[in-house]
């Protein structure tokens, strides 16, 4: 028996970006950059790397707080937490004012895993530019702002209840 959709469960053709598309270049060689740098020594994933990173930028958030800020799901975030917790970067506090919440807390571990990433990251980007003309190095470096503003729309610290 063969399966078919019918037109009304179709899913919707859309239309192809151009290839001179500024946000469609710009989303390729992003997502080509990410993948070259990922990696860290620590093994730690970019879902890792991405939440610890926030807790350390917090100081202590709820895990349902930073799965929204990280926009992932609950679940996915309890298995982040969960991960972070048994590799000693991340702990526990309990939340003194609900006795059924909790913070989770960067450990020292955890801020200089933070950092060790970092340096990691920023040194695999300098080793890409290493073949880019001064010229288009400058260009990059004046767009950082912008792409820094463009980083930071839609990202709020998770207010404390």
């Amino acid at each position: 028996m063969t399966a078919h959709r019918s037109p009304s469960t179709a899913a919707p053709t859309l239309p192809a970006p151009e290839d001179s598309d500024f946000a469609t270049r710009l989303a390729v060689a992003i997502g080509r950059i990410n993948r070259r740098i990922r990696p860290t020594r620590d093994g730690l994933s970019h879902g890792l790397v991405s939440a610890l990173g926030s807790v350390v930028r917090l100081g202590q958030v709820r895990p349902g707080d930073l799965a929204r800020l990280e926009a992932v799901a609950a679940p996915t975030m309890t298995r982040i937490v969960a991960d972070l917790e048994a590799k000693g970067l991340i702990t526990r506090r309990p939340d003194p004012t609900d006795g059924r919440s909790f913070f989770v807390v960067a450990t020292p571990a955890g801020i200089d895993a933070i950092h060790r990433a970092r340096f990691e990251r920023a040194e695999r980007l300098n080793a890409l530019f290493e073949g880019v003309s001064a010229e288009q190095r400058r260009a990059v470096e004046a767009a950082l702002e912008g792409l820094e503003a463009a980083a930071a729309q839609g990202l709020t610290d998770p207010q404390p209840r």
